[in-house]
Order: C-alpha cells, then structure tokens, then sequence
C-alpha cells in the first residue's frame, strides 16, 4: 500500500491534537530521558494557555508524565514547579538535576517507554484506539503507544 493510501486518523477523533508537542521519542538533552521533554513542554503550554485542550488533560501529569516521575521516584507537581520557576534552561536543568536521583536510569526508562503497548493487553489498547480513529489498517505499523501519539500527531504518515 503506498503512503498515500495509508489511512490517516479521522480529524477530530482524539480531540484536539498538538503538533507543537515534540515526540515522546526526543530525548531530553541533559539527561537523556526520553519524553521528558514533551513533558517539559505540555507544563509550559499550560503556563502560556492557563490550561491544556481537553484532549491531552486527561493524561497531564497521569499516563507517560506520572510513569516517568514514578521511575525517578518524584512527584509530577516538583517537575512541574521547577519548569514553571525557571527561566532559562540551564536553570532547569540545574532544578532537575537537584529532584532527580544521582542514578535516573536513563536505559530502563528509555527502554521501558519504547514499549509499552507491547504486551497483550497493549495491543489491543492500541487496536481499539486505532479503530476509533479510522486506522485499522495501521495496526501493523503502530507497534508503540509512544507511536500511537506520534502517529496522532502527525509524526508517523
């Protein structure tokens, strides 16, 4: 099947989507963490907006956001505090060099977060969020929720 035949998620199905959101793939360059820095950047989307749309509320500080600060063994509302009070990067970096441990696991993090959606009950998740945005057919190539959200994003064509 060529790309342009390739479906594409039905606009609106998910909400609203923002493409501005780097992909949870990026890692965050100081310490390696993947998806960190989309975090990073949904806090100061709410800085800027008062709040996120709808669509990614529901995982702010929950889903990915709580999964990684469970694997530093922090609280999302310090990271988020330490993104809100810096105002530069280095002073971000310097906040959440001191919240995180001195060991941040960057490999089993990263390699925990590319896989989620691999088990049983993950591709089904998948299947289903696939069906709800007319994609059946890309179930195959969507092997990742964290492709799931690229895919939503318009990162995958």
């Amino acid at each position: 099947m060529s790309d342009s035949q390739k479906s594409r998620p039905i606009p609106g199905s998910t909400g609203e989507v923002l493409t501005t959101l780097p992909s949870p793939y990026l890692p965050h360059p100081a310490t390696g963490l993947l998806h960190l820095p989309r975090f990073i950047a949904k806090i100061r989307y709410v800085q800027e907006h008062g709040q996120l749309p709808a669509s990614y509320r529901k995982n702010y500080k929950r889903g990915f956001d709580r999964f990684l600060c469970m694997h530093l063994g922090v609280d999302p509302s310090d990271v988020e505090k330490a993104v809100m009070e810096s105002a530069t990067e280095d002073e971000l970096d310097k906040r959440l060099n001191e919240l995180f441990p001195d060991d941040i696991r960057a490999a089993a993090w990263n390699r925990e977060i590319v896989q989620k959606g691999m088990t049983e009950a993950g591709r089904e998740f998948l299947g289903d969020a696939l069906r709800e945005m007319g994609c059946s057919d890309r179930v195959k190539e969507i092997k990742s929720v964290a492709d799931l959200i690229d895919f939503d994003e318009g990162r995958i064509a």
